[in-house]
């Protein structure tokens, strides 16, 4: 706790306007006085910044392994990343150092580790049984590439192929090399004159460990025998090798192949195969040999006790299917399923009842890992139906264009959306439960629920519950679906603001009190949506059109206000009585011939059926004036209490009253400082500036061609709040004459002033004009240049009134300026609490007559901390630019606090978020840095570089929210969500669920007591014999590095610096273990760093001892 130095208050006074008088600082004498009365309990201490959790489909994935004992799958990707999945709400997300795609992954199953090998030659142990798996060993390859790796059931020798054809064994206990080595010369021998090629696969003879199968790509198999060191079969065929699979009895085996083919092998009978299937060949009637087909990528086979083997394959259709998507097949005895899938197929695995390779393996279920997706197909049941997917997986289902975050939202709204959104689920899924089941749930420490709003490409928004940092889908939205569909592109002479995704969301303003929701879209297209639980039909859509775009003979009323140029429709309130704007099929001609007054999309005049869930309340359009298209809406607002929607662009603001369904403001930006306008602009006609669609292009300083429109908001070119930045970093997509742009106070430049957006808005009950003695309803606007400007709102009583009257709205004169664009907006009361906007709690709107009575007789709930205030209390405006924030004190609008947040770069995201019970400025920077500052004194709390801007999805995407919770795309198909409160960073071991389990393994299949007695069922091999040193000797010291891992303290990297941090973690990992900790701190760390000595003498004592009988000990 600590009151304010009167001393740091002085130094802060920064008068709003250019001089000021000796009564004013008299005035800000008395508001610093004031001040000292708040009292700041936010310090740097509450402040530390980690990673929580990532959500979503993993991005680039390009390997695939499954635990059949802990139930866990692992997914490898292009970029280093390894995601872990067990039971639905049990995920980890782990990352390489190195950043080399992961080309294989292998768990030793049920030990609670994993291997990866990397395309940059290194294999990684990591430790699964902490959780946060760490990295245990590494060794890194320096003569070969590795290309395969097996390692076979209970044992811990791992077998690496290579590209040059070699087979090294690594010991995985030590991460050592044995000195046995296979080389592909003594593998082949002389059945080939050329070198075999990579190996491909490698696999033990499921009933005898000591036979080894190797297949080299150029299409060459050879069964090698471990303790002979020769080889026993070499098999031969003319197309390259894709995989090979066992029969669990160890006498066939089925390569695939790059014709299209798959070949079975008898063991014992190398000359020719057994079989060849062509699945998916035509058969020729004369004999002849079936066409060729795609490759067959990878074939399983797996046995069941009751029936026919099952053969599953990717790949390997006709050439001739062009088009086709992408397909696995499953072939059990006579029939053929051929499945197809959305994207192409990176890998799959056969889930199977044993972990025994000798046993009948029982396949209940497919996984197979797409390029955008992962699907488990049901083997059990009739038709192969999919599983439904438990995981959040769909972040991507369209690319995100936006996203806002909300926590400690209203307790009854998860269910209520959930509720609505079950009713959107897909039917005919396996009625199994979801196959991938392992570990445990962490300790749930949040008590409060947060929820995500994704906007989409699509035009469609989803709503996922991600409290206590799980992620689940609760209901989607469809925005779309009020537009007419174009059937061809000739049908779409409008949408060219934008060339493709016109639907496209771009800003989300939601209410979670009343339910309200807004969103502004890229066609320049704004929909206000109401949440009901009942089905509605709506016979005619409400909507209106707004002609938003300055212009020289455009007439002023005496307040300011521009007259509404397009026909409102009548008052009503009911939406069915609306009647809409015309809207022509074909463009509206000026007399010029240039398209006029017609919006980019075209809403629907049929009847809408409109299921439970949001429901639109009014749709409003921007028009094209004069054959100039309407610009892209920069900012968005709407506000429950008042009934009042406000959205901006680089033209101007418009405001519309959705309850009276009218059109209240409509000002070119310019007009908004009336006589007041320091850059003393004169209105002019739009065409001599020809203004690109928004989006980044707009900070371009040349010519600018219809050519230069933003495609897509997928594009890097788009950017939400970022529509005007004043300064770019060069090491974004955009050409490096885009950032030449300086912004000062004194901008003259004809060219930079016509650029200036609206792109903050804020409603709330705030004093307005200093001489004001009360506050009222008013929106504060904020722009691109800096500047602040108030408008007034006069709205008529509650209930019936509220729908007959008009709202007045009339700018106050009250202009603020701060250093680059307006970014935040928030009001704080005379404590120092958050003012929230006013707003109405949520109730049905379709209720009975007697409900509607009660209704009208309510007003609009004004939810504000201090209602009743007097004239003596005053506010502060908190107001957060790309460049600085200033704290202002009203009604003197004294600038009592002010925090040049960045000189060298821009704030791309500022939110005033709550925090342990007190409030802070929280800023996300475009180099990186994440700061955040106390209110209202705008201390400085925190700043960790974390990220730098490296694309426009993440500043895009980037938001902070109360309780220290903030996120952003980390990449197109995932959710990062980090936290900058202390707490949350300690609570957080307790809320990661566990990877690791204790199993039982199931018992080993039962050799029978025939095969036993005449030496059939399957041969073991004692590998330390023939790979240990004492047997083979020590590896080439050149051809790998052994490198030791981090090994068990988690998130020492992120962690805060000093010794305690790390004891504090180290303890942690430990603890998982069941260790007590009761030792001195030093001794805990030295015990961690130990680890690897003792596993090195614990492996000499094994060595000494393991030729001694019983009796010798």
């Amino acid at each position: 706790m600590r009151k304010f130095n009167i001393r740091k208050v002085l130094d802060g006074l920064t008068a709003v306007s250019a001089v000021a008088s000796a009564s004013s600082a008299a005035q800000q004498q008395q508001a610093g006085n004031r001040e000292t009365e708040i009292q700041e309990t936010l310090q740097s201490e509450h402040f530390q910044l980690c990673k929580t959790v990532r959500h979503g489909f993993p991005y680039q994935p390009s390997a695939l392994a499954f635990d059949p004992v802990q139930k866990i799958l692992a997914i490898g990707t292009q970029t280093g990343a390894l995601r872990l999945f067990g039971r639905p709400g049990v995920e980890c997300y782990c990352q390489h150092d190195s950043g080399a795609a992961v080309i294989q992954l292998q768990f030793l199953i049920n030990e609670g580790a994993l291997v990866s090998a990397l395309a940059d030659d290194t294999l990684h142990l990591w430790n699964l049984r902490q959780k946060r798996p760490a990295i245990l060993h590494s060794l890194k390859f320096n003569r070969e590439r590795i290309t395969f790796c097996h390692l076979p059931f209970q044992s811990k020798w791992l077998y690496v192929g290579t590209e040059r054809g070699n087979i090294h064994i690594v010991n995985v206990e030590s991460f050592t090399l044995s000195g046995y080595v296979i080389m592909w010369n003594k593998a082949i021998e002389l059945s080939s004159k050329s070198h075999p090629g990579p190996v491909v696969h490698i696999s033990d003879n499921p009933m005898d460990e000591g036979k080894l199968l190797i297949g080299f790509e150029s299409g060459t198999v050879v069964l090698w025998d471990l303790k002979s060191k020769k080889a026993d079969y070499r098999y031969t065929h003319d197309e390259a090798i894709h995989s090979v699979a066992w029969h669990h009895e160890g006498k066939q085996f089925i390569c695939s192949h790059s014709d299209g083919t798959l070949t079975i092998w008898n063991v014992k009978s190398p000359t020719k195969p057994f079989q060849t299937i062509t699945p998916h060949g035509k058969q020729l009637k004369d004999g002849k040999k079936p066409e060729p087909c795609k490759p067959i990528l990878k074939v399983e086979y797996k046995t069941t006790r009751a029936g026919e083997p099952f053969i599953i394959l990717s790949g390997g259709l006709s050439y001739d299917t062009v088009g086709r998507r992408p397909c696995l097949t499953v072939m059990h005895g006579k029939s053929t399923a051929v499945l197809e899938m959305d994207y192409s197929i990176v890998d799959f695995l056969t889930l199977c009842e044993t972990p025994y390779p000798n046993d009948f393996q029982e396949p209940y279920a497919v996984v197979v890992l797409l390029e955008k997706d992962l699907v488990l197909i049901d083997l059990a049941q009739n038709g192969y139906p999919i599983f439904e997917n438990p995981y959040p997986l769909t972040i991507h289902e369209s690319p995100v264009t936006c996203c806002e975050y909300f926590a400690d939202c209203p307790v009854d709204l998860i269910p209520a959306l959930y509720s609505v959104g079950a009713r959107q689920k897909r039917q005919g899924y396996s009625k199994k439960e979801w196959p991938i089941s392992g570990g445990n749930w962490g300790v749930i420490t949040q008590s409060y629920s947060e929820i995500i709003i994704t906007g989409h490409a699509d035009g469609s928004i989803k709503f996922w519950d991600a409290s206590a940092i799980t992620l689940q889908v609760l209901y989607k939205l469809k925005t779309a679906k009020v537009f007419e569909k174009s059937r061809n592109k000739d049908e779409r002479p409008n949408t060219d603001i934008v060339d493709e995704d016109p639907y496209a969301i771009q800003i989300i303003s939601w209410c979670a009190e009343s339910r309200m929701l807004c969103i502004a879209g890229v066609s320049a297209h704004v929909i206000i949506y109401r949440f009901s639980k009942q089905e509605v039909t709506t016979e005619v859509i409400p909507m209106l059109e707004v002609r938003l775009l300055y212009e020289i003979n455009d007439v002023e009323t005496p307040d300011g206000e521009q007259v509404p140029p397009v026909p409102t429709p009548g008052t009503g309130s009911n939406p069915q009585s609306i009647v809409p704007q015309s809207h022509p099929s074909t463009s509206s001609s000026s007399s010029d011939g240039l398209r006029d007054n017609v919006p980019c999309l075209k809403v629907k005049n049929s009847p809408l059926k409109q299921s439970p869930g949001y429901q639109i309340e009014l749709v409003i359009q921007l028009v094209w004036v004069s054959g100039e298209p309407p610009q892209q809406i920069t900012s968005l607002a709407i506000n429950s209490a008042y009934g009042l929607v406000v959205f901006g662009n680089c033209n101007g603001i418009a405001m519309v009253d959705y309850l009276q369904k009218t059109v209240l403001l409509n000002l070119g930006t310019i007009e908004l400082y009336g006589s007041n306008d320091p850059y003393r602009r004169e209105p002019r006609s739009p065409r001599k500036t020809r203004q690109p669609s928004g989006g980044l292009c707009d900070i371009n300083e040349g010519t600018v061609v219809p050519e230069d429109r933003c495609k897509s908001p997928t594009s890097a070119k788009m950017s939400r709040k970022l529509s005007l930045p004043t300064e770019l970093k060069p090491d974004l997509d955009v050409k490096d004459n885009s950032f030449s742009r300086s912004r000062s106070s004194s901008v003259t430049s004809i060219d930079k002033e016509s650029r200036e957006a609206i792109s903050a808005l804020h409603f709330c009950e705030t004093f307005t004009r200093k001489a004001d003695t009360s506050p009222s309803p008013c929106l504060w606007v904020g722009t691109t240049l800096g500047t602040v400007l108030v408008i007034v709102l006069n709205l008529p009583p509650g209930g019936e009134q509220r729908l007959l009257q008009p709202v007045i709205v009339s700018p106050s004169g009250t202009i603020l300026r701060l250093k680059g664009a307006i970014l935040r907006m928030a009001f704080l009361d005379t404590t120092g609490s958050l003012v929230p906007p006013a707003h109405e709690t949520w109730r049905e709107h379709y209720e009975d007559k007697d409900e509607k009575e009660k209704a009208k007789k309510r007003r609009p709930v004004s939810v504000s901390p201090s209602p009743s205030q007097e004239i003596s209390e005053n506010q502060y405006a908190v107001i957060c630019s790309e460049k600085q924030a200033k704290v202002i004190s009203l009604p003197s609008q004294n600038c009592i606090y002010k925090q040049n947040i960045t000189e060298t770069s821009f704030v791309l995201r500022g939110d005033i978020v709550s925090l342990s019970n007190s409030i802070c400025l929280a800023c996300f920077c475009a180099n990186g840095h994440i700061m955040t500052f106390s209110l209202p004194s705008l201390r400085p709390l925190l700043d960790v570089y974390y990220l730098p801007l490296t694309n426009m999805r993440i500043a895009r995407t980037f938001c902070f929210t109360d309780n220290g919770q903030a996120l952003y795309l980390v990449s197109p198909t995932e959710i990062q969500r980090l936290t900058y409160s202390q707490e949350t960073c300690e609570n957080l071991q307790e809320m990661l669920g566990e990877l690791f389990t204790l199993v039982e393994t199931p018992e080993a299949p039962n050799r029978g007591f025939f095969k036993g007695l005449f030496g059939g069922g399957a041969q073991s091999l004692d590998r330390e014999e023939l790979f240990g040193e004492s047997a083979s000797g020590k590896a080439s010291r050149s051809l790998a590095q052994h490198i030791p891992g981090p090994g068990g303290i988690e998130g020492v990297k992120g962690a805060a610096s000093g010794v305690v941090g790390e004891l504090a973690r180290a303890r942690l990992a430990l603890d998982e273990r069941g260790q007590k900790l009761g030792e001195l701190e030093e001794k805990t760390a030295a015990m961690l760093y130990s680890a690897d000595s003792f596993s090195k003498h614990a492996h000499e004592m094994m060595l000494k001892y393991k030729d001694k009988k019983w009796y010798q000990f």
